[in-house]
């Protein structure tokens, strides 16, 4: 999730005030903007202000989780393939939470297809007994076209999305053309403030870079470069194989004894889904990354250090922000995965259940992590390294560079090129035909 703000308090800019209300007012929404804006942010102030019957969903449980919310498959029963209308049947078992939905929130809609949307709009027609889109309820979309886009596997896959939509996007469900959806895009960047950093992701994100711009980004580029101990790099790679060498590798290099914390994992928690390892390796002097935000606010998913003292219920981890060092420490945080019903108290109302839970101390090795996995994270100093053969996913590029506060924090393991700046021109012409 996006952390704008750090440890500061947000203050609420226009943008989010007007979302606020056009949500309130029930409009169908399509809140996005550039990485940085606090678009998830928005989303859960949102969901603590709201007096309304809210369900929050993603596509996939990484995502879910991340946002405190359900996936989409398992609220609506659906199968684990291309979907069709026959896979859309009644749900008896939450007859009552389909009634009582007012706002049905979708998370991470970049990652939605088309197939997707056509279901979940048949689907809370069929549950809610009611031939309006969407069977009526209130419809708002999180995300940001110009990230990482819906996963089509097969070649079979890609043949149907051409016979049967324009792109595999959410935007081409016909299902939208009967909705009017109003887009509100974010403007404010809370995790980058100079204008030249800004300008030249802008230019990543649309595709628009000139060579002057790209030459500035590749300024970035450092031969043979070496961290120097303490610095706390972070290699962001395209691919997993890259990531595991790299922290396999470091880990065995130390010579300091290994601490091994196991996690507690009660009910319906699937290993697939565990936000960091069930059985995590520590050592003291080992690069790590927090992944959830503190509630005491003294680290946020993100936030990167060095082991320096492995306890038994606890890490002892050295952060350097602003050129001090400060010494936090971290325990076991839980981890819920929740299941949407109807509250037994208020018939009227929405509640939630606990399907599973996950204990575990909430941080993971990081001398490097995937693109993918650094997404809605913020990093001080990072290392991007796209591997021999270059990007190979729309916005891929954009997504890696975007996660660093600053420009004098990135540094390419080699020269980008044009062919490393991706964007598919469905989501350019579908931007530009909801800003009219």
């Amino acid at each position: 999730m996006e952390n704008p703000t750090a440890l500061e308090p947000l203050i609420l800019s226009d943008d989010f005030n007007y979302a606020l209300e056009r949500m309130e007012a029930g409009a169908n929404l399509f809140i996005t903007g550039r990485a940085g804006t606090g678009k998830s942010t928005l989303l859960q102030i949102f969901r603590r202000s709201t007096q309304k019957n809210v369900v929050v969903v993603a596509p996939t449980g990484v995502a879910a989780l991340n946002v405190g919310g359900q996936t989409i498959h398992s609220l609506f029963g659906f199968p684990p393939r291309l979907l069709q209308k026959k896979d859309v049947r009644p749900n008896r078992r939450y007859k009552r939470l389909f009634l009582n939905l007012e706002t049905l929130v979708i998370d991470e809609i970049s990652m939605v297809r088309a197939d997707m949307m056509m279901a979940i709009d048949y689907a809370l027609k069929i549950n809610r007994d009611s031939g309006k889109p969407f069977g009526g309820v209130q419809v708002i979309f999180f995300g940001d076209l110009y990230q990482l886009p819906p996963v089509v596997s097969t070649q079979e896959e890609r043949n149907w999305f051409s016979l049967k939509y324009s792109s595999a996007y959410f935007f081409a469900a016909p299902c939208l053309d009967y909705i009017d959806l109003e887009m509100i895009e974010l403007q404010q960047v809370y995790r980058q403030d100079s204008t030249h950093f800004l300008r030249l992701l802008e230019a990543i994100r649309n595709a628009t870079m000139d060579y002057e711009e790209l030459e500035s980004l590749n300024e970035r580029h450092v031969e043979d470069f070496t961290v120097e101990e303490g610095d706390n790099y972070l290699t962001l790679a395209a691919r997993n194989a890259t990531v595991n060498k790299i922290n396999v590798t470091a880990l065995a290099e130390n010579q300091n004894p290994e601490m091994l914390y196991v996690a507690k994992v009660t009910g319906s928690f699937k290993e697939n889904l565990f936000p960091v390892p069930g059985a995590l390796k520590l050592k003291v002097g080992a690069q790590v990354m927090t992944v959830r935000n503190d509630t005491d606010r003294k680290y946020v998913n993100g936030t990167i250090g060095t082991v320096k003292e492995c306890k038994p219920e606890s890490v002892i981890i050295t952060i350097k922000e602003d050129g001090k060092t400060a010494d936090i420490e971290v325990g076991y945080e839980e981890w819920d995965i929740i299941r949407y019903k109807a509250d037994d108290a208020d018939l009227t109302k929405i509640g939630t259940e606990s399907m599973g839970k996950f204990k575990q101390i909430p941080v993971r090795l990081a001398w490097a992590v995937t693109i993918h996995k650094s997404q809605g994270k913020t990093f001080d100093r990072i290392i991007i390294d796209l591997g021999s053969g270059g990007a190979f996913e729309h916005g891929q590029t954009y997504v890696a560079l975007s996660r660093c506060r600053t420009l004098e924090g990135i540094v390419l393991r080699r020269p980008l090129t044009p062919r490393d700046v991706m964007i598919d021109p469905a989501v350019v012409e579908y931007y530009e035909m909801m800003r009219r």
